[in-house]
């Protein structure tokens, strides 16, 4: 890799550590390359990427970013997963690592926020973006059916009541 190269290089890590709501930092030695291929496919299905990269580059691309905390997880065969929603990347990695014991997750970052193993585990278990807006659509919608029910039911309740009057009379 020329110097050209590399500086590229440096360039596309900046905007990622730059522009993802989180990134989370493993070591992935020992997994092979259909695994990884699992990993890419599920990450991207997420709304998220991986990305390999050379530690002296990563750690060069992090100076004077908001998440270079993480930095010092830069050490032997590392991998990135990133996402810009700050939830996807590490749901993904918290997953691929239940199912793969030679994925083992560092830490991480979320946007200043340095994040341990923990840390990490517990972002991985908030709910995505979709869930949010999922459940404020349904709180909002549940006000208006609530209305609609209580307008109804004055009606239904003076009908039913004249029709027990009609057959009290009848008898």
């Amino acid at each position: 890799m020329d110097r050209a190269q590399k500086e590229k290089v440096v360039e596309e890590l900046g905007q990622i550590f730059e522009s993802s709501g989180v990134v989370v930092v493993a070591h992935y030695a020992g997994l092979t390359v259909a695994e990884m291929q699992d990993l890419r496919a599920r990450m991207r299905a997420a709304g998220g990427a991986v990305r390999v990269a050379k530690n002296r580059l990563a750690k060069i691309a992090l100076e004077g970013k908001p998440c270079a905390s993480i930095g010092d997880l830069l050490t032997g065969m590392t991998v990135l997963t990133y996402s810009e929603d700050p939830v996807a990347a590490a749901k993904v990695a918290e997953d691929f690592a239940k199912d793969n014991k030679k994925f083992e997750i560092l830490g991480g970052a979320m946007g200043e926020n340095a994040l341990d193993r923990a840390g990490v585990e517990a972002v991985s278990k908030m709910p995505s973006r979709e869930e949010l807006i999922a459940s404020i659509v349904g709180c909002i919608g549940a006000p208006a059916s609530n209305i609609a029910g209580a307008i109804g039911a004055p009606a239904s309740n003076i009908a039913s009541i004249l029709s027990t009057i009609e057959d009290k009379a009848a008898a």
